[in-house]
């Protein structure tokens, strides 16, 4: 535009001037080239649809987004296809014509029984498995079946292929075959809500799986008469499946000989009915092997002649040959033996055009895929190369498989055999140029993906040939090539060819070392597995993707990976349902969601998912960093008032020593008769640990359980041992209230003997461990400083002492003036030591010995050497002691 106009420049290009001179015309701006495609054609297609509730952005740039859809962007209720809408995509979806046709037209001959018996039973609504070898002419059939009960059904007949299909391919497909949902792929919910009101008959041609696989399909649709159509190998149904069978043979001697009249198109001789029968008996009838064999008559292919000889460019017969022949009675070329007849490629193939002969060897290196005839004139080199299909599709070497052709059974291992040394030698250059150009063509602005997902089988074939190449060229072709079509692939809905275009790609950058292209498919592979529901795929190929691109340092790219894996995370607590996430905030009193049965979880843990049970989101060990030990859940506060239970471990049987209690969060109590919840059981209190976490729970409460015994069992001792009440009693005499028997210790406050401040007892001072004289009681002996201990010493001291004032006297007896002879016990000087320690006086009379002291030594002359003494008064003393305070 104009800057100083606002309008469009096309309304302006003849206006003058104010001054009438012409006004110059501004070249036209460059258009911003915001996003630029892979292989540099400009702008690449980004494309918006719906899958599920996620709002999914493809960008061939920098990777798709995703992000939950907002409830503005929701897709209204699908419509159901009309009449018309329903054939217009049967005829998309069948096999394109040949550009020109090169052969006559074959009828269905001598299969009117089993066709009448398919539609009777799928008139009953019964759903039939027709099984036949290949070559047997099961698809015609099919089509056959198909017109006739074109009006049973309310949606009609759906077309389907299983070629390379998994039930949830073929349910998205019925549901797109019979819905108008553009850009909208319902989840699994969803989905299985939509198929089960299709009512129709679904003919599924090349079935690839049996069994459960085939229970599940045939479950998700009870609405829907299935007619299969599947080969000998694969697997049969399930016995409760109630699938009928029906089993398709070859055709009678009468059958193969019309058939071969047919193809050749006039009457057979004499010989050639012979060779028929013969051909007949080998082949078991296949009608495949009398379209080929009609091929060879036609064509006059023998060992020896060539195309050349008797054909043009494009196949035909020749006007002169075709004039000539048999019009002199000469005899036409001999027949093929019946080995050639047996694998006729490699005979028809050198009878065929050079164009024809080209597309079979694309064909062999894209693993018996047919490029499609709008490619074969790019691809070969010559102008007229798309009517090639109709010549081999005359001849019987290939057959219509879903959208598409490909080699017919056996074609592809018969022309390896005749043409293996040149075109294997020639494999991976022709699927080098084939790459290529489906890179260029599926990058083109003018091409949509619709169109592109067409042609799935020959891309996905071509990156299938090239991905394990050693040559360099042919890997970075493969990943140019996967980089441009899986976008397309995602916006056409075709989300298997997606998936393996994107693992082929990967595998390709991988091996080519390209670190950008590889971190691209990681992502795009994440955010696959995340539109499906697997979120610990979607997590593991985010996180690659993120570190590879960090490596790189692509920020845009970092940027889509972190939103995704983020979106990845939040999707994993939602999966959770109540169970709180590492680090949330606790649940508010009251409103508090009951939490969820405990899972079942394995031996180390954990789910079989990967998570653990408490629903932390832990990521797997990386080669970075380790796996942290899960997070033990805050415990909410409770409100006042209420009412809560702890929940104590119970101690393990046979475990050592008393097991600690394992602290639970407290648990609102039930009301009285309150029903039990679903899904709760009893369990050990190891289980709850287990089932909390990991093992490292289990083994820190042992730690902790093994700790606590220990402390409690030395605090134990420590209050059996100091801990005790003084014994009740009467006290013995020399003992203080204090004081326990056999305690002869010194205390911390008094000092030794020998010591300043320590008593002076002038007598022999004791030597440790020795032993003193026994009371024969096994009465503690009094000390000095008021303590008692026991005495074993039955020899008494000779040393006279004094010994304080109001304490029994000790040492050698002696007769007192009165002449009672009054015996004292023999006294040890050395004093003693309390635990208690102080001097105390004793405050309770001494109890009087229970057994007589042992006899004393004699006195000496002129005194006594009693520590007592007589008291004042000339009163003996008669062994009571008196009171008093004890002198240092």
């Amino acid at each position: 535009m104009d800057p100083t106009n606002r309008g469009s420049e096309a309304f302006h290009d003849d206006e003058q001037s104010s001054a009438g001179v012409p006004r110059k015309r501004r070249p036209p701006r460059e258009p911003a080239q915001a996003d630029a495609a892979p292989g540099g054609q400009g702008p690449v297609r980004v494309v918006r649809l719906v899958s599920g509730d996620y709002l999914l952005t493809v960008n061939p740039v920098d990777g798709s987004e995703i992000e939950p859809c907002p409830p503005g962007s929701l897709p209204a209720r699908p419509e159901r296809h009309g009449p018309e809408q329903r054939a217009e995509l049967r005829r998309a979806a069948a096999p394109p014509p040949p550009a020109r046709q090169a052969g006559p037209q074959l009828p269905l001959l001598h299969r009117e029984e089993e066709r009448e018996r398919l539609g009777r039973l799928l008139s009953r609504g019964r759903s039939v498995r027709l099984t036949g070898p290949s070559g047997s002419g099961r698809s015609v059939l099919l089509d056959a079946v198909a017109e006739d009960c074109a009006g049973l059904a309310p949606d009609g007949v759906v077309r389907l292929s299983g070629y390379r299909r998994t039930p949830g391919d073929l349910l998205h497909e019925l549901f797109a075959a019979v819905h108008h949902a553009p850009l909208h792929r319902p989840d699994r919910a969803g989905l299985m809500a939509a198929v089960q009101n299709i009512g129709a008959v679904v003919v599924l041609d090349d079935l690839e799986f049996g069994g459960v696989a085939l229970d599940e399909l045939l479950d998700a649709t009870p609405e829907c008469a299935f007619l299969l159509s599947a080969t000998p190998d694969v697997p049969a149904p399930s016995a409760d499946s109630h699938v009928e069978e029906v089993f398709l043979g070859g055709l009678g001697r009468t059958g193969c000989l019309e058939l071969l009249e047919r193809a050749v198109d006039r009457a057979l001789t004499d010989e050639e009915a012979d060779w028929v029968a013969d051909l007949w008996f080998e082949s078991e009838g296949l009608p495949l092997r009398f379209v080929q064999a009609g091929a060879l008559l036609r064509l006059g292919a023998t060992a020896g002649t060539t195309a050349t000889d008797a054909f043009d460019a494009f196949g035909e017969r020749s006007a002169d040959k075709e004039g000539t022949e048999g019009t002199d009675g000469e005899s036409p070329a001999p027949l093929p033996t019946l080995a050639q007849a047996a694998a006729p490629a490699t005979l028809l193939a050198a009878a065929l055009g050079e164009a024809a002969r080209e597309t079979l060897r694309f064909a062999v290196a894209l693993g018996g895929e047919l490029p499609h005839q709008a490619h074969l004139p790019a691809l070969v080199g010559d102008t007229h190369a798309d009517a090639a299909v109709g010549e081999l599709l005359a001849c019987g070497l290939i057959t219509p498989v879903a959208g598409h052709y490909r080699l017919a059974a056996g074609v592809a291992d018969q022309l390896i055999a005749g043409y293996g040394e040149e075109w294997a030698r020639q494999a991976a250059a022709t699927a080098h140029t084939a790459a290529q150009h489906y890179a260029w063509w599926a990058g083109h602005p003018s091409v949509s993906p619709e169109r592109i997902a067409v042609e799935a089988d020959a891309i996905l074939a071509a990156l299938a040939a090239l991905t394990g190449e050693e040559d360099s060229g042919h890997r970075a072709a493969a990943v140019l090539l996967a980089r441009t079509a899986a976008p397309a692939f995602a916006a056409a809905l075709h989300w298997g060819a997606w998936e393996r275009s994107l693992r082929h790609g990967q595998e390709a950058a991988r091996i080519a070392g390209e670190v950008g292209e590889e971190a691209y498919f990681h992502h795009e592979l994440g955010v696959l597995a995340l539109c499906t529901g697997n979120l610990d795929r979607a997590r593991s190929e985010l996180e690659a993707s993120i570190g590879l691109r960090g490596v790189l340092a692509d920020k845009r790219g970092t940027v889509a990976g972190r939103r995704a894996l983020a979106l990845v995370a939040d999707r994993s607590g939602l999966a959770l349902g109540a169970r709180a996430l590492p680090g949330s905030t606790p649940a508010r009193p009251g409103g508090a969601i009951p939490p969820l049965p405990p899972p079942r979880t394995g031996v180390d843990g954990r789910l079989a998912d990967g998570r653990t049970s408490a629903g932390e989101e832990i990521p797997d060990a990386r080669s970075e960093q380790s796996a942290a030990p899960p997070a033990k859940a805050k415990v909410a506060a409770t409100a006042a008032g209420e009412d809560t239970t702890a929940i104590i471990g119970r101690a393990v049987p046979g475990g050592a020593g008393a097991v600690a209690a394992a602290a639970v969060p407290p648990v609102p109590k039930a009301a009285p008769g309150a029903p039990r919840p679903a899904g709760a059981r009893k369990g050990s209190w190891a289980q709850k640990l287990m089932s909390g976490g990991n093992r490292r729970n289990l083994l820190a409460a042992g730690a902790g359980a093994l700790l606590a015994a220990v402390l409690g069992t030395v605090v134990t001792l420590g209050a059996a041992s100091g801990g005790d009440a003084p014994p009740t009693g009467p006290v013995k005499p020399g003992q203080s209230a204090s004081q326990q028997d056999g305690d002869g210790g010194l205390s911390a406050d008094e000092p030794a003997a020998g010591e300043p401040g320590a008593p002076q007892v002038p007598a022999r001072r004791g030597r440790q461990g020795e032993k003193k004289g026994d009371w024969g009681d096994g009465s503690a002996s009094p000390r000095p400083s008021g303590s008692a201990s026991s005495s074993a010493d039955p020899e008494p001291s000779a040393s006279s002492s004094r010994t304080p004032t109001g304490e029994p006297s000790s040492g050698a007896s002696t007769k007192t003036p009165g002449g009672d002879g009054t015996k004292t016990p023999p006294v040890d000087p050395t004093p003693s030591k309390s635990q208690g320690g102080g001097d105390k006086t004793p405050t309770e009379k001494p109890s009087e010995p229970s057994k007589e002291p042992s006899k004393p030594s004699q006195p000496t002359a002129g005194g006594t050497n009693s520590a007592s003494g007589p008291a004042p008064g000339g009163k003996p003393t008669a062994g009571k002691p008196t009171g008093g305070t004890p002198v240092a």
